[in-house]
């Protein structure tokens, strides 16, 4: 099941609010400029352009300003063919309220501002007394305000809040990276002192047997025996290194993949790996830079709740599957992060392609070497 987001269950509050307020005013004496078929029309199209402007998160700008825009100017003929209704400047407040996820925070503030114009005209021919008007009018500012200030502070938080996940998956994958690299130099150093001390024993120990061979009783064992203790020593340092070497770096990959995505707030990252899947570095450094690219869009872009990645083996392809329970995007554009994936895929002989329709889904593969 996927969720919606709690913004999402606000914002539907407040539209069932101004629709509650919408009914009232058709069934209350309060008159009507225009015929009540036409404003109840006009009074859908405000609501539907108010949906429409929240259903466009995520779409081009120009589209949800646009529905904003025409959400703006609806409220205003709402509230001016229905001025008796002291309610419907409500609506004009949770119209303000929409703009915090639309347009910059001056922006808003304006048409907060113009909103109380409205509001003022169409109730200045309904109070007799001036001071009265303006304390109205004035406190309907500042509910404006209020209002947009509000919305905007959550707004900022969650954006923090995302970033902050967001900032956590990177740190955690570079922790990744940081240890396959420290892996990389430990058998490094290691190869070089088998180089340098193993081999000088092995030398000293081919010499004292070839002097043993040339020599005869006393003078002879002493060869032999120190030949002894160089095998001993040269035996103790192969088992140092073969310990040092017996834990393969990708028997840890599960659990560094799993780490990416460990303790991402409101997203639940299961990661399975099957048995037998070994890329090699440059693959698993591939696979680790993926699944931090497909946990960062989730957290990101996809609402969800849920995240699932596979990796598996094919044949004779490595296969990483991810997808989640989130939103989708029916027209799915890969971003530079998809893109940088699909391109690292593409160079170890594999590729990826990417599913908006149901969630998110991600496939890449490359061949097993």
């Amino acid at each position: 099941m996927r969720r919606v987001p709690l913004e999402a269950w606000s914002g539907f509050a407040m539209l069932a609010v101004c629709v509650a307020i919408g009914v009232f005013v058709v069934f209350s004496p309060a008159g009507l400029r225009i015929p009540t078929p036409a404003w109840i029309l006009l009074f859908g199209l405000t609501i539907a352009a108010v949906l429409a402007t929240a259903l466009a998160e995520g779409a081009r700008p120009a589209v949800q300003r646009g529905c904003y825009a025409a959400a703006v100017v609806l409220g205003w003929c709402v509230l001016l063919t229905a001025p008796q209704a002291e309610p419907l400047a409500i609506v004009l407040v949770v119209i303000a309220a929409f703009g915090s996820s639309v347009l910059p925070l001056r922006a808003v503030l304006g048409v907060a501002l113009v909103n109380t114009a409205v509001i003022g005209a169409a109730w200045s021919d309904r109070m007799d007394d001036p001071s009265s008007w303006a304390f109205v009018v004035g406190m309907y500012l500042l509910i404006h305000v209020s209002a947009v200030l509000s919305v905007t502070a959550i707004i900022r938080e969650q954006r923090m809040r995302r970033e902050l996940a967001e900032a956590h998956v990177e740190l955690q994958a570079a922790g990744v990276l940081l240890e396959a690299s420290a892996r990389t130099a430990e058998r490094l150093r290691i190869s070089r002192d088998l180089h340098d001390l193993i081999g000088h024993q092995l030398t000293v120990l081919t010499l004292e047997l070839e002097a043993a061979r040339h020599r005869e009783g006393d003078r002879a064992r002493e060869h032999v025996d120190q030949a002894g203790r160089v095998a001993r020593d040269l035996l103790a340092d192969v088992r140092s290194t073969v310990d040092a070497l017996r834990t393969d770096p990708r028997d840890g990959l599960a659990a560094s993949l799993a780490r990416i995505g460990a303790d991402a707030p409101g997203l639940d990252v299961a990661v399975e790996v099957a048995d037998g899947v070994r890329p090699d570095e440059e693959q698993a450094a591939a696979l680790v830079r993926a699944v931090k690219e497909i946990v960062t869009n989730t957290l990101r872009h996809a609402d969800a709740r849920e995240l699932w990645i596979d990796l598996g083996l094919d044949g004779g392809t490595v296969r990483l599957t991810a997808a989640d329970d989130g939103r989708g995007a029916a027209d799915a554009r890969p971003g530079n992060g998809l893109t940088g994936m699909r391109e690292r895929f593409e160079a170890l002989g594999g590729g990826a392609a990417f599913d908006g329709s149901d969630g998110f889904r991600v496939s890449a593969w490359m061949p097993v070497r």
